[in-house]
């Protein structure tokens, strides 16, 4: 089966959720929330290891691991409706319902986190500090 995104690749995981080049640029804008840059395996284990990789515990590490794990489950839903029902891609789209269900996610797990979405997803560099 090709790649959904751009049909051009075989859909395997390392490039369905990581090295597409309509996904791939997801991931350099969320790096550069944390000032960070990094190669990315082509393994998904070896990604998110690397993702988290010099955190340690505390909010940014949770944040962080929550946030590869919103943005991988994102595309796993929008590669699943435009197989199953028609849909169509859109990054910015993508970008935006990752950034909700996360916002979502720390709301619930962090007692503290009373900020508002629009306020929290037009400052993501301090969202994640």
């Amino acid at each position: 089966m090709m790649c959904p995104f751009y049909r051009t690749m075989e859909e395997v995981a390392g490039h369905l959720f990581f090295h597409c080049n309509k996904i791939i640029h997801i991931w350099w804008e969320s790096l550069s929330w944390v000032n960070t840059l990094v190669a990315f395996p082509e393994n998904p284990r070896l990604h998110f290891l690397k993702h988290v990789l010099g955190l340690t515990d505390g909010i940014r590490a949770t944040r962080w691991k929550c946030w590869w794990l919103a943005l991988t489950w994102t595309i796993w839903q929008k590669r699943n409706n435009i197989l199953f029902s028609n849909g169509t891609f859109n990054a910015n789209n993508l970008l935006d319902d990752a950034l909700f269900l996360l916002w979502t996610w720390l709301r619930n797990l962090e007692p503290a986190f009373v900020t508002h979405y629009n306020q929290w997803s037009s400052n993501l560099r301090e969202g994640f500090i």
